[in-house]
């Protein structure tokens, strides 16, 4: 019943929202668990979990992560990613903004994916982005066939998402730096 009152989607929109979404956690998770000591130092910084749980979180979250980027892209089990990709995103933007409002300096996200990110609101406005593209890809979508144009669609706006994700990611670990070149004398 609940289904039914949910607005229908093209299949491309849904396609595409779950493979942007669940490609990123599934990179950010890999890129965790090469290096867990890493993601643990990082999960250490934000100052929220006792040290004797530090180990398991590191890990936790990345497989957690890893589930759920691999639970978006099959369309059977895509609620169920959704759903858990929806709590990783709501979790991990809760700390965000909990240490933001701590204050204690700056400290890397450890979202993953090579580039350094500090905590920063703009950081909370991309995970906000990313979840309203996983509420997308949990809707229904519209019952009619696909056909190659529609994979060749999907492949290319998950492509374009993905290169704004990378873009966003980079404008945020850069503005700093350009706020202060901004402000020198």
């Amino acid at each position: 019943m609940a289904a039914e009152l949910l607005p229908a989607l093209d299949p491309v929109i849904g396609h595409t929202a779950a493979a942007s979404v669940g490609s990123l956690l599934l990179t950010g998770a890999l890129a965790k668990l090469r290096d867990v000591a890493l993601f643990r130092a990082t999960l250490d910084n934000y100052r929220l979990l006792p040290e004797a749980t530090l180990g398991a979180a590191a890990v936790a979250l990345p497989l957690a992560e890893l589930a759920a980027g691999a639970l978006l892209l099959p369309t059977a089990s895509r609620a169920a990613g959704a759903g858990l990709a929806l709590l990783l995103l709501v979790l991990v933007t809760g700390a965000v903004a909990w240490r933001l409002a701590r204050g204690g300096g700056p400290i890397d996200c450890g979202c993953g994916g090579g580039t350094e990110v500090p905590l920063s609101r703009g950081l909370i406005a991309r995970n906000a982005v990313l979840m309203l593209l996983t509420l997308l890809a949990a809707l229904p979508a519209l019952d009619r066939p696909t056909v190659w144009l529609d994979a060749l669609a999907t492949v290319l706006a998950t492509l374009f998402f993905l290169g704004l994700y990378q873009t966003a990611n980079l404008w945020l670990a850069h503005h700093p730096k350009l706020l202060e070149l901004r402000n020198a004398p």
